[in-house]
Order: C-alpha cells, then sequence, then structure tokens
C-alpha cells in the first residue's frame, strides 16, 4: 500500500504512528539495541533482553521482520537454526531508539527527583 500525502506523526491517521509504536514499545526497543551489537539466535536474545517472555519475543521480532527492520535467517539444519540481524532500515532506527536509551539511563536520576518533587507538591495540595 503506497501512501501519497505527506507522513504527519501528529495525524490521527498516520501510518508513521504504527512504525513508532513499533520501534518505541518497551521490547522493540531493547530487541533493537541488541541486534546493534551481533546477530542473535532466539534463545541468546532472549538472555540478552532480560524479562521478555519468549512469546512477546516472538511477536516483537514478527513485527519488526514485518516492518523491514529485522531479517530472519533460517538454516535448514538439524537441530534448526535461526539467526536475526538487522537490516539497514533496522540499523538506522536501532541508532535512534538506542539514543534515546542511553539518554534514559543518562538522565533517570534527573526523573525520579521530578516525580519526587511532584509526588510532595501533590501531597502538600492534598493534605
Amino acid at each position: 500500500m503506497s501512501v501519497s500525502k505527506v507522513p504527519d506523526v501528529n495525524r490521527q491517521m498516520c501510518p508513521s504512528r504504527l512504525v513508532l509504536e513499533h520501534v518505541t514499545s518497551r521490547w522493540g526497543v531493547l530487541v533493537l539495541a541488541a541486534l546493534l551489537e551481533r546477530s542473535y539466535r532466539f534463545s541468546e536474545l532472549r538472555r540478552e533482553v532480560g524479562g521478555v517472555s519468549e512469546k512477546m519475543l516472538a511477536q516483537t521480532l514478527q513485527t519488526l521482520e514485518r516492518d523491514g527492520f529485522v531479517h530472519r535467517d533460517a538454516k535448514p539444519v538439524i537441530p534448526p537454526r535461526v539467526d536475526y540481524t538487522l537490516t539497514e532500515l533496522g540499523k538506522e532506527a536501532a541508532e535512534q531508539v538506542w539514543g534515546l536509551a542511553r539518554w534514559t539511563e543518562r538522565r533517570v536520576d534527573a526523573v525520579h527527583a521530578a516525580r519526587e518533587s511532584y509526588d510532595a507538591r501533590k501531597q502538600d495540595q492534598s493534605g
């Protein structure tokens, strides 16, 4: 399907919103970031991305593959071997979201301080 209008993520029906949702989801970001380092087999990737269930990892990989970010290479060997790598489009997306992820790591203390300040103000207003 070709979209003729210029994408505008602020428009309710903009198709870029779905792409944004896929690459910025909790597991999407972490999978893209991991694959930025190297290719992974499914079980290796599951260990690398702590806390992701097998079902969620499979869904995330399938979504990212469908969007053109991830390449799934199934080798016809016994036992079956499947490797996941980033496509060129995937590398581009991964670099973008990885920058955001690293920023959150650096600024998490400031966010916690802001939350504490907000909660204290709300507590004072209600008490």
